[in-house]
């Protein structure tokens, strides 16, 4: 049975932030089964990124036991980031270097 998945209180900030450096967001709430939270497209590249909320304690980040399973099953790249800053500097590789953009976290 396909359990939908819920949506942790950043994940508006950290689509925010990606998109505002220029990244198209998928949002993959609705796929449930442990999949990713969004999917990621920045220069030419894909990630799936799963999005665990910063401000919570370590023990609230864990993966769900369906998450568990998706992350090692899956074939390809995933990603856990807890914070806008974090996914941006995922994405860009090397760090963004835009000065025009600045975090406001």
């Amino acid at each position: 049975m396909k359990k939908r998945g819920r949506v942790d209180a950043n994940q508006k900030a950290v689509t925010s932030a990606l998109r505002r450096i220029g990244c198209s967001v998928i949002s993959l709430a609705s796929v449930g089964d442990g999949c990713g939270d969004i999917l990621v497209g920045f220069r030419k590249r894909n990630w799936l990124l799963e999005i665990k909320d910063g401000s919570k304690p370590p023990s609230k980040r864990k993966l769900t036991p369906d998450q568990v399973i998706f992350h090692s099953t899956w074939q390809g790249q995933i990603n856990i980031v807890c914070s806008p800053l974090e996914a941006i500097q995922l994405v860009s590789e090397n760090g963004f270097s835009d000065k025009s953009f600045a975090w406001q976290g």
